[in-house]
């Protein structure tokens, strides 16, 4: 990107925006350094996008889809295949009154496939329409209403009934 002030701007414009940016990486991926890593990757693509990304209607919305994307493609990355493990650890156990109900919920959402986290996600805790997160994420928005009952069907499952009593008003 040639240096015609562009680079002021850009700067200026990440700056301001880390911390949604990051916010929204955490809530996606649920723990701080795969969050600081997906906003990574967002900026540094921005970066070489720079003049596309000015261009575009809504920034703020095009960067978010930026990192939504790169959080659902992740998994198709050949470094995302590497295990360190022979197996995957346990998750922590779920004891009643013991956790919050946030960190229990997170730990249920860490296991939901991507791409109804990240529908789960930008529905129920950005609160935006179908539409634009099917925009968002390159589909319909048939199939983000079924991702989104897929998703709910699979906490469901994950944290029992008992768990879901205050999330019956998402449904």
């Amino acid at each position: 990107m040639p240096d015609d002030g562009a680079d002021a701007e850009y700067v200026d414009y990440v700056t301001a925006r880390i911390p949604a940016l990051r916010r929204l990486a955490y809530v996606l991926a649920g723990d701080g350094h795969r969050a600081d890593d997906l906003v990574q990757q967002t900026i540094t693509t921005l970066y070489v996008k720079w003049k596309r990304a000015q261009a575009a209607d809504n920034i703020d919305a095009y960067v978010r889809t930026m990192l939504v994307r790169t959080f659902v493609d992740e998994k198709r990355l050949a470094w995302a295949q590497v295990r360190l493990f022979h197996q995957l650890p346990e998750p922590p156990p779920v004891e009643d009154g013991g956790f919050e109900d946030r960190q229990v919920v997170r730990a249920a959402l860490s296991r939901v496939p991507r791409r109804q986290q990240a529908v789960l996600v930008l529905r129920f805790f950005y609160d935006l329409p179908v539409d634009e997160v099917a925009v968002m994420l390159g589909c319909s928005a048939g199939t983000v209403k079924s991702q989104t009952a897929r998703g709910l069907a699979t906490l469901r499952r994950l944290l029992g009934e008992r768990h879901l009593a205050g999330f019956s008003a998402i449904n």
